[in-house]
């Protein structure tokens, strides 16, 4: 079960992180969504598990494959961003998160849309 301490902190993360990607975004010439959808930290607060969901489909490879090389970067984003509420500032780990794209999908399928119609 998450502790207070747990939630506070990646309720941060994850407020600081949507508002950096919306940032990137508008810079960026490319029309990209990147929205963070969830925020898991361990207990001991060393490890945040950052979910992602990544809009048009088809830059996901190449969005995470750039979130990964810049993560020391993004590490010392939020370490700025938190300085004053932690001691040590968490690994970051980021994870697609696919499961509006499985909601999509099983939609269709009920509807008789999908690759194999529902008799």
């Amino acid at each position: 079960m998450e502790s207070n301490r747990q939630r506070k902190v990646a309720q941060i993360i994850q407020e600081d992180f949507a508002e950096l990607f919306r940032k990137q975004a508008a810079d960026s010439k490319q029309s990209v969504l990147v929205t963070v959808s969830d925020v898991k930290v361990t207990a001991d607060l060393g490890i945040a598990k950052i979910y992602l969901s990544i809009f048009p489909q088809e830059f996901r490879s190449a969005i995470m494959k750039e979130i990964e090389e810049n993560k020391p970067q993004y590490r010392n984003f939020i370490g700025q961003k938190m300085a004053k509420q932690v001691r040590v500032i968490p690994q970051l780990n980021f994870y697609l998160d696919t499961s509006l794209d499985d909601v999509e999908k099983l939609e269709k399928e009920l509807r008789g849309e999908g690759d194999n119609p529902v008799l």
